[in-house]
């Protein structure tokens, strides 16, 4: 099995990003823009990256496997768990499925929330045409759960820690929209203007779970992007 040779360049950059890494797991820093699994695109997707990146590593002549128990939205930045396992994907991907992975993220919003703690309950009603979430009701509609926190002020932005009790379609970027909070970048829910990299300032920023094989629990962390200017780890 080949895969095509990377960088001097990307192969530090991925270095640089792995947060965790066993021989069951791996997590590492996703990127505004980059894709967690092949698309209609046709753009080369994280997992087969770090498998050529595996594979040069680790000098491994044979087929490197990278489970995907879960996915990050391309223009989000953060957290992203591989698994290197079968076993591990299958568990993971369980623990996704069941809400068992504790899921902390950080938003840089375009406006302050008139309250700094809130719980938000919302139906989500998803349009695939737009691929877009309304706050709405129908049979199609999910129910759509959320706590969050603000944390600072920059200049002219606002950081919420958004903590996920439910992974419904573009559900933080929805529901923090409907209360009048956008997020800095994100035309597609209210945002004023993009960011250069066309990205989103929505980040996974922590990831608390029980590892799926040793047990042991596992806290994985995330800086935040370097053009997340006044905010600092």
């Amino acid at each position: 099995m080949f895969y095509r040779e990377l960088s001097e360049e990307e192969s530090s950059s991925i270095k640089s990003r792995i947060l965790y890494e066993d021989n069951h797991i791996l997590a590492i820093n996703k990127l505004p823009g980059e894709i967690t699994q092949g698309d209609k695109t046709g753009d080369e997707c994280l997992a087969e990256t770090l498998k050529a990146y595996i594979a040069a590593r680790d000098s491994k002549p044979g087929r490197v496997f990278m489970g995907i128990p879960h996915r990050l939205d391309r223009p989000c930045s953060g957290i992203c768990i591989f698994a290197k396992t079968d076993k591990a994907l299958s568990r993971l991907s369980e623990m996704f499925r069941c809400g068992t992975i504790h899921k902390t993220y950080w938003a840089l919003c375009c406006a302050k929330p008139e309250r700094e703690e809130a719980y938000l309950e919302d139906w989500l009603v998803r349009n695939e045409k737009q691929n877009k979430s309304y706050v709405g009701k129908g049979k199609e509609a999910k129910l759509a759960k959320l706590n969050y926190k603000f944390l600072k002020s920059t200049e002219r932005y606002h950081l919420l820690e958004v903590e996920l009790l439910t992974g419904r379609h573009h559900q933080i970027r929805c529901q923090l929209s409907h209360i009048g909070c956008p997020i800095k970048g994100d035309l597609k829910y209210g945002a004023p203007r993009s960011n250069p990299d066309g990205g989103i300032c929505l980040h996974s920023r922590e990831a608390v779970f029980e590892h799926p094989v040793t047990h042991n629990t596992v806290t994985i962390t995330a800086p935040v992007p370097s053009t997340w200017k006044g905010i600092t780890d």
